[in-house]
């Protein structure tokens, strides 16, 4: 009996000591979860990060689009100001320059003076043609720019989707491992559990011997639950592979032009049903794989900086790309302000030339009029003279016949 009794203060100690084993591994896991949870939050602000960056970047995509159709719309003006100036300059080739010679030669005005008249309209006409050249060249360039701003967006846009898909993947491999830690920890507090009741059990074992079988039947009843919870466990496992394994059909869905992504996909669908198929060898070997769990915690805890460093690289870098767009919009519309100043100067030319082509015409309408009036005249005049002349003629004509005749 005495020696019965030792033996159960000894595996009342032991237990006691397992017990203490046991929260210290809780406290490590509390832990772990903690920093899993912190990397979690971190992860999710660099998710919203770039989201807020991505919604930046389609903006500004928008903005140059619509920037790209206003500067086409501004080069079809302008060639069909050029192609309205060609035609004024063969217009006043063909028609208003004969015709201004020509009576400029009626009425005699110096010829220095059609010279330089002609000199004049000929130069505003070339000068326009060539401002209008300038504004489309101008215009060629900016569209050349505003498709380099485009190409540079939509590679910051690629850039920002892998990272953004690769955050995503982080975030559920880390939603996975704090399910394995939850998991870990619901188990750890039935052992601990169990052994508060082992030593309730040993206690009683030791105050109340007769209670005995009791007490086992108490054990095999708290074996059993235990077991039933083990199953569950597997179970919830064995639905958060199959979920994984769903994800990754999904993404093997969307990467489907990538062929060598698809490769690597279908090698993780692969060992996925691999381990699902293992997953039934390891009933026996679960505190096997909470250490292996515990180990790669620890590792994750050791590149948890190196994560760090490499995201603070990443904002950096997005950083120096939104400052390049801003230089890059700030130049573009600086070049806006000049082509809208060259317009209004056009514009001011065009109207300096309908008010020349305008006087020129009410000049030629003058002169016109009057060199008609002049021509009337004159014509009218010498009819009447040469009627006065023949009938004058006539008259002499008959008095002289009749004189020969009398005579």
């Amino acid at each position: 009996m005495l020696l019965q009794q030792q033996l159960l203060l000894l595996l009342l100690l032991l237990l006691l000591q397992l017990r203490l084993l046991l929260q210290l591994l809780l406290l490590l896991l509390l832990l772990l979860l903690l920093l899993l949870l912190l990397l979690l939050l971190l992860l999710l602000l660099l998710l919203l990060l770039l989201l807020l960056l991505l919604l930046l970047l389609l903006l500004l995509l928008l903005l140059l689009l619509l920037l790209l159709q206003l500067l086409l719309l501004l080069l079809l003006l302008l060639l069909l100001l050029q192609l309205l100036l060609l035609l004024l300059l063969r217009l006043l080739q063909l028609i208003i320059l004969p015709l201004l010679l020509h009576l400029l030669l009626q009425l005699l005005l110096p010829r220095i003076l059609l010279l330089l008249l002609l000199l004049l309209l000929l130069l505003l006409l070339l000068l326009l043609l060539l401002l209008l050249q300038l504004l489309v060249l101008l215009l060629l360039l900016l569209l050349l720019l505003l498709l380099l701003l485009l190409l540079l967006l939509l590679l910051i846009l690629l850039i920002l989707l892998l990272l953004l898909l690769l955050l995503l993947l982080l975030l559920l491999l880390l939603l996975l491992l704090l399910l394995l830690l939850l998991l870990l920890l619901l188990l750890l507090l039935l052992l601990q559990l169990l052994l508060l009741l082992l030593l309730l059990l040993l206690l009683l074992l030791l105050l109340l011997p007769l209670l005995l079988l009791l007490l086992l039947l108490l054990l095999l009843l708290l074996l059993l639950l235990l077991l039933l919870l083990l199953l569950l466990l597997l179970l919830l496992l064995l639905l958060l592979l199959l979920l994984l394994l769903l994800l990754l059909l999904l993404l093997l869905l969307l990467l489907q032009l990538l062929l060598l992504l698809q490769l690597l996909l279908l090698l993780l669908l692969l060992l996925l049903l691999l381990l699902l198929l293992l997953l039934l060898l390891i009933l026996l070997l679960l505190l096997l794989l909470l250490l292996l769990l515990l180990l790669l915690l620890l590792l994750l805890l050791l590149l948890l900086p190196l994560l760090l460093l490499l995201l603070l690289l990443l904002l950096l870098l997005l950083l120096l790309l939104l400052l390049l767009l801003l230089l890059l919009l700030l130049l573009l519309l600086l070049l806006l302000l000049l082509l809208l100043l060259l317009l209004l100067l056009l514009l001011l030319l065009l109207l300096l030339l309908l008010l020349l082509l305008l006087l020129l015409l009410v000049l030629l309408y003058h002169y016109y009029y009057y060199y008609l009036y002049c021509y009337y005249y004159y014509y009218h005049y010498h009819y009447y003279f040469y009627y006065y002349y023949y009938y004058y003629y006539y008259y002499y004509y008959y008095y002289y016949y009749y004189y020969y005749y009398y005579f």
